[in-house]
């Protein structure tokens, strides 16, 4: 994407939309830098009303969607939601042309599905939503433990904050880790959240804070050049290891093995990007006892060699320099 081109986002509002939501893309995909241009849309040009008792104008009808390079559908209340849409709502996803990069937050997802855009698609909605989306659309697959689903050109998120990892997701894939976390920074989110939907799914709070394995999580991340190891992390929270490996996926919706995994290759491509250290290097530095082991977990997770991941990143920061 060139700087002198802002890839033109049109965010699509509907009545009963949620205004923290609806603002989401604005606010981080804003904070890039100029690299993108944000705009509301509504199906008719005219005032929405959201769920929060008052209504916003968006400055722009359904012919933005037309030459948008990325259209976001923002969520409505769950009690708005219908199975078929309304004709106007139809005519105005239409008009998206093919090749055009679509997401949804939230409920925007049923949206998406009663359009029939997510037909044979991996996604994902918010886990209270869940049951719901089975029943209306059982033809789609849903996982609704993750907090975004990235598709290629389709994606979409959970509930609400979601909406936040999703729009960092994006200026990540399209411009590297270090303009996502500036940010991130900017807007004070995390860039990355750990795990998925489960740790917010409701379940008993513990009488004792110390059960957490939040500060272990922190003494892990410390030490991800070293061979750590589930009895030693267990050790350190004080804790049995069945009881530790129950909490841990309770608190963060992954295993403690795979939670280590993901936070080695983040801080891999990290350094992909912005080093010149060897491969053989960098997977010495975040704890794989091999290059190949580098490779193997990184191919598994994007589908990319460590130096085609380098070279298609340092490309880019090429080109925006250029």
């Amino acid at each position: 994407m060139s700087s002198s081109q802002p890839h033109r986002v049109a965010v699509l509002a509907l009545d009963g939309a949620y205004p923290f939501e609806l603002g989401i893309p604005a606010r981080i995909l804003g904070a890039a830098d100029g690299h993108y241009e944000i705009v509301l849309a509504s199906v008719d040009g005219r005032p929405v009303a959201t769920n929060a008792g008052f209504s916003v104008t968006p400055q722009h009808g359904p012919d933005v969607l037309e030459w948008a390079d990325t259209v976001i559908v923002a969520p409505v209340d769950p009690l708005r939601l219908t199975r078929e849409l309304p004709k106007e709502v139809s005519a105005a996803l239409a008009r998206i042309k093919p090749g055009t990069r679509i997401a949804s937050i939230c409920t925007g997802g049923f949206v998406l599905a009663a359009a029939g855009l997510l037909d044979g698609r991996p996604v994902t909605t918010h886990w209270e939503c869940a049951p719901l989306f089975r029943k209306w659309f059982p033809h789609i697959r849903l996982d609704e433990d993750v907090l975004f689903v990235d598709d290629g050109d389709l994606l979409t998120s959970a509930g609400a904050a979601s909406g936040v990892d999703l729009c960092l997701h994006l200026i990540r894939t399209d411009h590297g880790a270090e303009l996502a976390n500036r940010a991130a920074r900017r807007c004070v989110v995390p860039p990355f959240r750990d795990g998925g939907q489960a740790q917010y799914i409701e379940r008993p709070v513990p009488d004792d804070p110390g059960t957490s394995t939040s500060a272990t999580r922190q003494w892990a991340l410390q030490r991800l050049d070293e061979p750590l190891a589930l009895p030693e992390m267990a050790q350190h929270a004080h804790m049995s290891l069945r009881t530790f490996a129950r909490r841990f996926r309770d608190e963060t919706g992954l295993p403690p093995r795979q939670w280590l995994i993901k936070q080695r290759l983040d801080r891999a491509r990290h350094l992909l990007e912005s080093s010149g250290l060897t491969v053989d290097q960098i997977a010495a530095d975040v704890g794989f006892a091999t290059a190949a082991s580098l490779r193997q977990h990184l191919s598994a997770e994007l589908g990319v060699s460590p130096l085609a991941y380098r070279r298609t990143f340092q490309a880019a920061d090429a080109r925006r320099s250029a």
